[in-house]
């Protein structure tokens, strides 16, 4: 990539890198607010990282709507703006019901940065890039998270979790200052959106065979993953470290290299399937060679790189299915919305599994969701093909 829509596509991502570092900023720094606010268990530091995501999870289709008729630019701009705003105001560090309320209002900021950033980036990349452009997008999350576990610490023991907060609210606002100007201005938009409008666009929404592909691949994608990030490495003994740092690294080189490589020569979809396919495969060999660490740490790696395949052709499905620009909006809406769903159910299954069964519960687990990805796909390109 070269030019200005190459920096443009580079600052949406550096936008998605803050979006996702509202979760890390308070996942990777528990201990820390646990011990500005001792009277918490569990379950209320828990709910200090998840209910950014619940807001997603209510509103993602709505927000999908919503952001077609108030502009692309103007969206993503006003989720940075108030991602800095509300940061900087957590910083104070105010009462518990307070710091809630600010989080759940930072929900809806990630939300509108997440459902604008990769229509704007169809929008803006020529053809022989989207597919690259993307997949770049699609490692928003994971990288986000890494690069936060790497400043975290030093943050933290400067100034404790205000000095964290404040320095993601200062990202972002540097982030809303440049794109406002970078990014090319909104095109005109449909007509407002009513209220008595939305449950019957919400079905059209989730019936439409291309709308509604690439969510409904995607949910099988964050299930599996999130799921696997945190509750696999303990299970592998001295490898536990390792395999946590490799995970996501195998991940997002595979979807930049192989994934690009596959969307532009069998298309999104097909490349979607075939990651699954791979998935369920390399699950199997990690089950065959669990006895003998080495080899499993290798499949399991392979799991991850399978999984980044379906992560960036996720993505790269909504132009490849969508035309315009309304229905791409209203395409990512619904991967937020079910990406959402997956990141919240997929990691208690899988704790509920390996409580069982031990090991053979990730097994048990991520077999039957490749398969299932699989076939979601193949049922939506069937409906496709009978509606042409």
């Amino acid at each position: 990539m070269s030019g200005k829509p190459a920096l443009q596509i580079l600052a949406i991502w550096a936008a998605g890198l803050g979006a996702a570092a509202q979760f890390g900023k308070v996942s990777l720094a528990l201990g820390s607010f646990a011990r500005v606010y001792p009277g918490l268990g569990p379950v209320g530091l828990g709910f200090l990282v998840s209910v950014v995501g619940l807001v997603g999870l209510v509103l993602g289709t709505s927000a999908g709507m919503l952001v077609d008729r108030a502009g692309l630019r103007r969206t993503l701009v006003f989720g940075l703006g108030l991602g800095a705003l509300l940061s900087a105001l957590e910083a104070l560090l105010p009462a518990y019901p307070v710091l809630l309320a600010l989080r759940a209002a930072e929900g809806v900021s990630q939300l509108a940065v997440v459902v604008a950033a990769p229509v704007l980036i169809a929008q803006i990349a020529p053809l022989a890039w989207r597919a690259f452009a993307l997949a770049l997008w699609s490692t928003f999350f994971g990288l986000s998270f890494a690069l936060t576990a790497l400043i975290a610490p030093s943050l933290l023991a400067f100034g404790g979790p205000a000095a964290l907060l404040l320095a993601h609210a200062v990202y972002m606002a540097v982030q809303a200052a440049l794109l406002w100007p970078l990014l090319p201005a909104d095109r005109p938009g449909p007509a407002a959106l009513r209220l008595a409008e939305l449950p019957a666009l919400h079905l059209a929404i989730y019936r439409s065979p291309r709308i509604a592909a690439p969510a409904f691949g995607f949910v099988f994608y964050t299930v599996s993953y999130v799921a696997l990030l945190t509750l696999l490495p303990p299970l592998l003994g001295a490898w536990r470290d390792a395999v946590a740092f490799a995970l996501p690294l195998v991940s997002i080189g595979c979807s930049l290299t192989l994934g690009v490589w596959l969307v532009r020569r069998i298309g999104a979809v097909r490349a979607a399937q075939l990651g699954f396919a791979l998935g369920g495969l390399a699950v199997l060999a990690m089950a065959a060679f669990w006895s003998r660490p080495g080899a499993a740490v290798g499949a399991i790696l392979a799991i991850g790189g399978a999984l980044g395949l379906v992560q960036g052709a996720s993505f790269a499905a909504i132009p490849e299915l969508n035309a315009s620009d309304e229905d791409r909006t209203w395409a990512a809406g619904a991967i937020a919305q079910l990406g959402n769903l997956g990141t919240a159910s997929g990691t208690p299954i899988l704790a509920a599994l390996i409580a069982a069964l031990g090991w053979r519960g990730v097994v048990v687990f991520l077999a039957p969701v490749c398969l299932a990805g699989i076939a979601i796909h193949r049922w939506m390109a069937i409906r496709r093909a009978g509606a042409a």
